[in-house]
């Protein structure tokens, strides 16, 4: 197989209100819906992410490769021993004049909406060195949804080539942003792409007001991605296991999954083989399960015991489970979960065998010490410690 050096830890985000709106809004965050379903157990840890993407004309081959390896940082962020509730945002930013100055998703577990969303996007506008860094910044501070949880690892990665506009007088800059940022327990990291001497100093400033670390990576990338034999199976045996999701509630709640699942369908035809295949491999994890079954999933409900399916309105089930009896109910139930322990028993098999075949590509072709995957994995590792979280065996690809 052939290794490929793509850009990575770059561009994740989610917002469950995604699911609600059809187009990012440009300069408007929105607010994902309440959240039932998977229930985290009390004092859980939990990781929030948020992407800062410069998508100007010189980040095409950034945002490429981004598309092609959200799946391997989320796998990242998901094999920590205490398996954490992982939630990602994402601001991307341009400049003023442009498209958009910046257009953010709020942090939420859904990470199939935000790909769909991820997918739309292409790079443009720039041109005149320096971009809206401050606006972005701010974006990810003040207007994300962080939670106030001290369990919570907090953390921002700013990637971009070219230095803030220092010039434009009614934004806030980023020293004061990042002391903000600060104060709330957040992380600050930054990603510079090529060489662009006027970056430098402005990145590495933010990364030590942020208390994060200052990475450099080339214009296009320097992250690892194997394509293995093993993808096309697993993509195939994901879509299947997506196929077992049964949503119910509310008209409002369902029709909020049936956007998600408009999502993933969008994403099982459109994504690489190996995005899907790296997909399938998180979401057979327990950190997974969130993006996996979303808010209302019956099947999970019931055979957790947490929903008893004779107690649910008729009106609020879907409509295949609400025209049998309910005992036909029950046994259709615990097939579907039967069927769906079994898919995933087969993912999680192929997922190591994957795992082990990429670690001989890796050593073959010299390692991944330098890699974008490894700074981001050790900066990780060094910045979740504190919350209790433990990483201890290396990025996954």
């Amino acid at each position: 197989m052939k290794t490929n050096i793509l850009v990575t830890g770059v561009v994740l985000a989610t917002v469950g209100a995604v699911l609600l709106y059809p187009t990012i809004r440009g300069n408007a965050a929105v607010t994902p819906p309440p959240r039932h379903g998977i229930v985290a157990p009390v004092g859980a840890k939990k990781v929030e992410v948020v992407f800062v993407l410069d998508t100007t004309g010189s980040m095409g081959g950034l945002i490429h490769a981004a598309k092609e390896k959200i799946w391997s940082i989320a796998s990242t962020l998901a094999q920590a021993q205490q398996a954490p509730e992982i939630s990602m945002g994402l601001v991307a930013y341009r400049d003023r004049g442009d498209a958009y100055v910046t257009q953010v998703v709020d942090l939420n577990r859904d990470l199939d909406s935000m790909y769909t969303k991820l997918m739309d996007f292409s790079a443009d506008g720039g041109g005149d060195g320096p971009e809206a860094v401050n606006e972005a910044l701010e974006a990810a501070v003040s207007r994300m949804s962080w939670s106030q949880d001290q369990n919570t690892y907090r953390v921002v990665f700013l990637v971009g080539d070219a230095p803030p506009h220092m010039d434009y007088q009614d934004d806030v800059k980023y020293p004061q942003i990042v002391a903000a940022a600060a104060s709330k327990g957040i992380v600050v990291n930054t990603i510079q792409c090529g060489g662009l001497s006027d970056t430098i100093a402005p990145w590495q400033q933010i990364a030590s007001l942020g208390r994060g670390r200052y990475f450099t990576v080339e214009q296009a990338g320097s992250a690892v991605a194997i394509a293995t034999p093993f993808d096309t199976k697993i993509a195939t045996l994901a879509a299947e296991l997506d196929s077992t999701r049964l949503y119910y509630g509310s008209a409002d709640e369902r029709a909020a999954m049936e956007a998600k699942v408009e999502a993933t369908t969008r994403l099982n035809e459109e994504a690489s083989v190996t995005a899907r295949a790296r997909r399938g491999a998180f979401n057979v994890t327990t950190a997974g399960a969130g993006n996996f079954l979303g808010d209302r999933e019956l099947v999970d409900d019931v055979a957790s015991g947490r929903v008893d399916v004779a107690a649910v309105p008729p009106a609020q089930l879907p409509a295949s489970v609400a025209a049998l009896p309910v005992d036909a109910q029950r046994q259709l139930l615990a097939a579907t979960a039967e069927k769906r322990d079994e898919l995933k028993r087969q993912i999680a098999d192929l997922a190591a065998q994957r795992d082990a075949y990429i670690e001989t590509q890796v050593e073959a072709d010299g390692g991944a010490d330098t890699s974008l995957d490894k700074q981001i994995y050790d900066a990780v590792r060094e910045q979740a410690a504190p919350h209790g979280l433990e990483y201890e065996d290396g990025p996954r690809f």
